[in-house]
């Protein structure tokens, strides 16, 4: 089955404003994407890794892309195509708490 990568974005603002019984519904949708086997986190402090011609690792603290709302975590998920794969991610909290979601189809060589 096709794996896809989910990028959230959303901030607590969004979050605040989304009424509970909708929270506790997209963590619940969630925690069954967890039970069907996707691998779901927050996000954490990133780090960018260079290693121009293989010279020298270089490393800069703090993202290289930027948004208008933050990266909140990240999941790999299967779905049989990308419908599925957005229908899946369309009830997560990222996506109902006012931020959102992309979905990238991940292609292994």
């Amino acid at each position: 089955m096709p794996h896809f990568v989910t990028i959230g974005y959303g901030d607590r603002e969004g979050y605040d404003r989304t009424p509970e019984p909708l929270r506790q519904a997209a963590h619940a949708q969630d925690a069954e994407l967890q039970r069907q086997g996707a691998l779901i986190g927050v996000a954490g402090k990133p780090v960018q890794v260079r290693n121009p011609e293989a010279q020298g690792v270089e490393t800069t603290d703090g993202p290289y892309l930027s948004s208008q709302l933050p990266i909140a975590g990240f999941a790999i998920i299967e779905a049989a195509d990308l419908a599925e794969a957005i229908e899946k991610v369309s009830k997560a909290p990222c996506a109902i708490c006012r931020g959102v979601i992309e979905v990238w189809p991940l292609t292994t060589p």
